[in-house]
């Protein structure tokens, strides 16, 4: 059969997909990116918050359509949504034929095969090394999902209601997957998780996360890399962890920390605990030990409860942090979060005007930071022609992580012309509020034979549906 995919959310769910994709393609099937041209449809959906809800349920609707326009003959729904909203789903949503949650990964040969619909698993489910997988990225940087599940309590999230409980990848599966990856010439590796700094807790293993980071450092691959981590927990960055980044060239030098807020009477209310003041003492060491690291972070404004006091300490920890990076969410009430039964509702102007006010401090602080870059030599990892223009080609620098930060535009080339995939260096010329501009420099060394990745190698389909 042919079957088209849709993934929605975050490269969480990206890795979800992917092993699904992996899973049909072992079987014979054939992926393609024209849902017209499918036998079968999957979207795999979040529902993480509202905004990401609807987007679910429009693209659930968007495919159905196909069923009456295209030869499509089964709408598969799977993902965050599924194991939130499944008996709803099954009676609200008749377009839908089959419902796959995220425990469920395993049925989809053949849940699309036909061969049963039965009753979702009540094991907890995590790939390994050895289960098929499809790369939707492109070819030069992937990820590879460590863990599962978080045991956090966070007041304003449902995660561990539909993922479970936190629960780590054994190491060596990690490595051996990482190995393959790079050896099939990706050059970047993001590791992933709800809380990638827990890795190994439930193994037994202690500063597992550095751990393992050391033992990808002393991957060879034949070639320069660049292994990241994201989602850390900010009570549980270790100064094994920092001193294990510092000292291994290929671990960028990048941390990704959601604070989610710096008043310390929202952060209780949240059930995070900390504080700015907390915060800034580690932001200090962070930036102490490791020389040059880009810290990003996210906060979420508007949460019951935040007066107009506890705003302003979250913007004066914004100025008095200065982040390379950051993101701003309006908190979203999710009648299934522990934040629901909370008292002080704060209206969605308020939110809004809050969310606009934090960001434009966000901006003076990344042109600036942008500015002080200028004259800079630093190494990119190329990506291909901008995405908007063709005029430009488009890179990022180490402290730039795939599909959320700021890109590096490349407007002038020395020596031979860039290669998705390669590693040069970048002379800064000018910067944007994000984005930096420069002068690609003739490469070093010979380019490395950047085979397509491991299994099979296809274009992102999200993006092309």
């Amino acid at each position: 059969m042919k079957i088209g995919f849709v993934s929605l959310g975050c490269p969480k769910n990206l890795v979800d997909s992917e092993v699904m994709m992996g899973q049909l393609m072992a079987r014979g099937h054939e992926l393609t990116s024209h849902p017209a041209d499918a036998d079968v449809l999957v979207v795999n959906t979040c529902s993480f918050i509202d905004p990401a809800k609807r987007e679910s349920i429009d693209t659930i609707l968007e495919m159905a359509a196909y069923k009456k326009t295209g030869r499509v003959r089964k709408l598969i729904v799977a993902g965050c949504l599924v194991e939130r909203y499944r008996g709803d789903m099954r009676e609200q949503m008749p377009e839908v034929d089959a419902l796959i949650g995220t425990n469920d990964l395993d049925r989809i040969v053949s849940v699309c095969e036909g061969l049963e619909d039965g009753a979702p698993s009540a094991a907890p489910y995590l790939y390994h090394d050895l289960t098929p997988r499809v790369l939707s990225t492109p070819g030069h940087f992937a990820y590879i999902k460590i863990a599962e599940g978080c045991d956090h309590p966070c007041s304003f999230c449902v995660i561990p209601q539909y993922r479970g409980a936190f629960r780590s990848r054994r190491f060596e599966s990690v490595v051996a997957e990482a190995t393959r990856l790079f050896e099939h010439g990706v050059r970047e590796i993001n590791l992933i998780g709800q809380d990638t700094t827990c890795y190994g807790e439930d193994l037994g293993l202690r500063d597992g996360l550095a751990a393992l980071l050391e033992r990808l450092a002393q991957i060879d691959a034949g070639h320069e890399t660049w292994v990241r981590f994201l989602y850390a927990y900010p009570n549980k960055v270790t100064q094994r962890l920092l001193d294990a980044i510092a000292a291994h060239r290929c671990l960028v030098k990048y941390i990704d920390m959601p604070l989610q807020h710096a008043s310390a009477r929202v952060l209780r209310r949240m059930k995070r605990g900390g504080s700015g003041d907390i915060f800034l003492r580690l932001i200090e060491r962070i930036r102490r030990t490791i020389p040059g690291v880009a810290i990003r972070t996210s906060f979420i404004v508007g949460f019951p409860g935040e007066t107009q006091e506890d705003f302003d300490d979250l913007c004066q920890f914004v100025e008095a942090a200065r982040f390379d990076n950051m993101g701003v969410f309006l908190f979203s009430d999710e009648d299934s979060a522990g934040s629901f039964a909370l008292d002080g509702k704060v209206d969605a102007r308020t939110k809004r005007n809050r969310q606009r006010h934090l960001m434009a401090l966000q901006r003076k602080i990344a042109r600036a930071r942008g500015r002080a870059l200028v004259g800079a030599e630093l190494p990119v990892l190329v990506e291909g022609l901008s995405e908007e223009t063709d005029l430009l080609w488009q890179a990022r620098l180490s402290t730039q992580a795939p599909e959320i930060d700021g890109v590096a535009l490349i407007n002038d080339v020395e020596g031979a012309d860039p290669r998705p995939g390669e590693i040069r260096r970048l002379r800064i010329t000018g910067s944007h509020d994000y984005d930096v501009v420069g002068t690609l420099l003739a490469p070093t060394e010979p380019a490395p034979v950047l085979a397509p990745p491991g299994l099979v190698h296809i274009a992102p389909l999200a993006a092309q549906l």
